[in-house]
């Protein structure tokens, strides 16, 4: 039977209105069932659920006597504060699209982005107020917030911690519905120019329901919220659905070994999100057996191909622990498939099966599902994903053709339907006309003693055209050199596999999101002849 009322008719809205489902609607009935419940915890201070519902609804009345609407951009600069999550909130609840940026970018990339998503407020943390202002100098902001001032302390901005004062603790009632956009998250991507990628709060709330069931959250878990926040990992796969089924969760403002190590023991954390090259760095610091680890229950890693020797120390020495790997990407808000804790082993390397949500294919050049086993693009449907690229009509057409979300990633699927990812589109390396993918590069080295971490990338190559080039860190105190190395591969791989630049370095140079940025080493090493292996 077909509906008969008109959404857009007086009747339409108000059914509307009770059936919604939003990012500002999953605060308000956690905080009705828990209002007592530490929410966060910031640098010492707890938050229960009802404080920090009453926090929101006042920033959130503020926005709106300030003159702030429905649908108008919104952007943040800063790194994890309770701030943040205020703002998050706060601005799902007026109805106006949250824009959070990488706190890294400089100011073309910010002005940039300031611009193409046609952004008229600005809120930030003090030591971007100056970037920003001078990144936005030719567009017309109506808004300007400065995050931790208690009083006005630049010119034009406002004190954050001030607005909200005398302000109602009442819920905002604007109109706001499933399939309004909420966030637009910008890609680091691989193009010159980051996609503004659009999420609305069915896009997002659906993805939290898919977290809290694949990835087991519990209102009695105490996450650590250490990763950038302003990425879709830490926001919406860990803060989001924690916060939508009434965790506590103490935010960290930098990702940083020691200080996760500590937050573990002290506020005896159950969960906790790293991407590989952060597990790593826990790994190897000495701080790792002197901590007290033991409430780890639920341990998370993604973002990146984990190293499979990495996982197997990881299970060795957190053996109370059940891991999970979650793997997906911006436009699908971001979940997409999981690997359960007893499929770590039987499926080593495996990035699982599709989540809740989510219904996952592998298909070939001409969009046709390929036999298990095959190698192909990885295509999903769900409603995680996001309604389109802001103001790119034809990228948008091309990642849903045939209405399949097309992720760029290649992989294949088992017969049990379980995917393994084989590479980025971007990162399979074309060598004398032979594809070789850097994973399986990369996951050889990682085995070689004294590897603590390694990039395979591609390098120009008068011969080769495409060199397989691998960057590698040594541990401290190991003795690694080129020949070692060579002679390591020579024995296990395919002699058009065997990196043909070799270079050793102290660190590889990472996003915030603990991603590995290859362009960075492309074009670091971009000059090298054969010379420079000498």
């Amino acid at each position: 039977m077909r509906t008969q009322t008109n959404v857009h008719d007086g009747l339409g809205k108000i059914i509307q209105q009770a059936r919604r489902n939003t990012l500002g609607d999953i605060l308000a009935r956690t905080t009705d069932r828990f209002p007592a419940k530490i929410a966060i915890t910031y640098k010492g201070k707890e938050v229960t659920y009802q404080e920090l519902d009453n926090i929101v609804n006042q920033t959130a009345h503020a926005f709106i006597a300030d003159g702030m609407k429905k649908g108008d951009m919104i952007t943040l600069m800063s790194k994890n504060s309770l701030d943040f999550i205020v703002v998050n909130f706060a601005l799902a609840r007026v109805g106006a699209v949250f824009i959070p940026i990488n706190y890294m970018l400089g100011k073309e990339d910010v002005s940039y982005i300031l611009e193409h998503a046609g952004s008229i407020g600005l809120i930030a943390s003090d030591e971007y107020v100056d970037l920003l202002d001078q990144a936005s100098e030719q567009l017309h902001i109506q808004f300007k917030y400065q995050l931790g001032a208690v009083h006005v302390m630049r010119e034009g901005w406002k004190a954050f911690n001030e607005i909200r004062i005398g302000q109602p603790i009442s819920r905002v009632e604007n109109e706001v519905y499933d399939e309004d956009l909420c966030h637009v998250l910008y890609t680091s991507g691989t193009e010159s120019r980051p996609k503004g990628v659009m999420l609305t709060h069915k896009s997002i709330v659906s993805e939290y329901v898919s977290c809290i069931v694949d990835g087991k959250v519990e209102a009695d878990d105490v996450f650590i919220h250490a990763l950038p926040l302003y990425h879709s990992a830490q926001l919406h796969v860990f803060l989001g659905p924690s916060i939508y089924a009434g965790c506590s969760g103490v935010i960290l403002d930098k990702a940083s070994p020691e200080k996760i190590l500590k937050t573990v023991e002290e506020s005896g954390a159950t969960q906790l999100f790293c991407p590989p090259t952060v597990w790593i760095a826990l790994l190897r610091h000495p701080d790792f057996n002197k901590r007290d680890l033991s409430t780890l229950q639920k341990c998370y890693y993604g973002a990146a191909i984990m190293p499979k020797e990495i996982l197997r120390e990881l299970s060795e020495r957190l053996p109370h622990a059940r891991l999970w790997n979650l793997y997906g990407q911006t436009e699908v808000a971001p979940l997409a498939t999981v690997l359960q804790p007893e499929d770590q082993l039987r499926k080593l390397g495996s990035a699982g099966l599709p989540s809740l949500n989510v219904q996952t294919k592998i298909v070939d050049e001409n969009d046709q599902e390929v036999t298990r086993g095959e190698i192909g693009e990885i295509v999903h449907r769900t409603p995680h994903a996001m309604v389109g690229y802001l103001h790119d009509p034809n990228k948008t057409k091309e990642a849903f053709r045939n209405g399949w979300f097309h992720s760029g990633d290649l992989g294949v699927m088992d017969e049990e339907g379980y995917v393994t990812i084989i590479d980025r589109k971007k990162d399979m390396i074309n060598t004398g006309g032979v594809n070789v993918s850097s994973r399986e590069v990369e996951e050889l080295i990682y085995q070689l003693d004294g590897v603590s971490e390694v990039a395979v990338i591609s390098l120009p190559d008068p011969y080769w055209i495409e060199a397989v080039s691998a960057i590698i860190v040594p541990k401290k105190d190991s003795v690694l050199t080129r020949e070692i190395v060579e002679a390591y591969c020579k024995d296990r791989l395919s002699t058009f596999k065997i990196p043909k630049y070799i270079a050793f370095t102290e660190n590889l140079p990472k996003n915030p999101s603990g991603k590995v940025l290859k362009r960075s080493l492309r074009e670091q090493y971009q000059g090298w002849s054969e010379n420079s292996n000498e």
